[in-house]
């Protein structure tokens, strides 16, 4: 299968955006993902020409923004299973400016990660920190459905945080929902914590996976450790999934370059 390739911003630090998407482009990638903070501290003040100018950047090096991840990292009073009331209010009118900020860079998707705001709290049960989850994710599913975007449920391992840890639970989550505006992100590097392969992770939640991440454990990106990615692209190919790889890496100490074109080369070999 043809795969799209696309890469997380924040990879480039302090890079200037012209520069970082062509080389990004160079490189082989035709997608870019956008972490929120890496736009401005309070995305109230990046008004409409800053989201026009930026979608022009992307596109204009032909790339294609895929959409956002890191939805709620760096920001505070934010909380998705908080037993507060107005703090889950809150969280979801917030979630609901993400969306608008989406879809006007042109993206239609938006990963769910982001532990620290979504960990159990002190006192709190599982199955009420469901229940708060659900609540605020479906406050943004109208919006979802009308400007055409989806919210991809990130499963991420314990050492992480306590919420999310499996895509059983996330699928779970998912269902509590019920809106197709939901589905599913799997991310390697979650996915190694897993009781089952990764390549049997990824055959068995085929039908709810709509984005996929490629790291490694080690924090680099997908070949720059342990993980073989040759069997979980097969299982890729074998589930028929026809959505974006986007790398995410979280160590920057080998630098943007060699991460960047390691990471592209990584993956062709995985796939030959």
């Amino acid at each position: 299968m043809t795969r799209r390739y696309a890469i997380c911003n924040e990879t480039f630090q302090d890079w200037p955006l012209e520069r970082a998407v062509k080389f990004a482009k160079e490189a082989g990638y035709t997608g870019w993902e956008v972490a929120p903070f890496m736009l401005a501290d309070d995305l109230r003040s990046f008004g409409k020409g800053q989201r026009d100018a930026y979608r022009e950047t992307v596109t204009s090096a032909g790339l294609e923004i895929v959409g956002l991840h890191w939805l709620l990292a760096k920001t505070e009073g934010f909380h998705l299973t908080t037993l507060d009331a107005e703090t889950r209010e809150r969280t979801a009118a917030y979630m609901r400016e993400l969306v608008q900020l989406c879809s006007d860079l042109g993206g239609r998707l938006m990963v769910l990660g982001s532990p620290q705001q979504r960990n159990l709290t002190e006192g709190q049960t599982m199955p009420q920190a469901m229940e708060n989850a659900a609540e605020v994710i479906s406050g943004c599913v109208d919006l979802l459905k009308e400007l055409d975007v989806k919210i991809a449920l990130e499963p991420l391992g314990p050492q992480e945080g306590n919420f999310l840890n499996t895509a059983a639970e996330a699928r779970e989550l998912q269902a509590m929902i019920g809106s197709p505006q939901v589905g599913l992100h799997l991310d390697v590097k979650a996915m190694s914590t897993e009781p089952d392969p990764i390549a049997k992770v990824i055959e068995d939640n085929a039908d709810w996976m709509i984005h996929f991440h490629a790291n490694d454990p080690n924090l680099l990106g997908p070949g720059m450790g342990e993980i073989d990615f040759r069997p979980l692209f097969a299982a890729l190919d074998k589930v028929g999934y026809d959505g974006w790889v986007s790398v995410e890496v979280f160590d920057y100490s080998p630098g943007v370059e060699r991460l960047v074109n390691e990471s592209m080369q990584n993956m062709l070999a995985a796939q030959a």
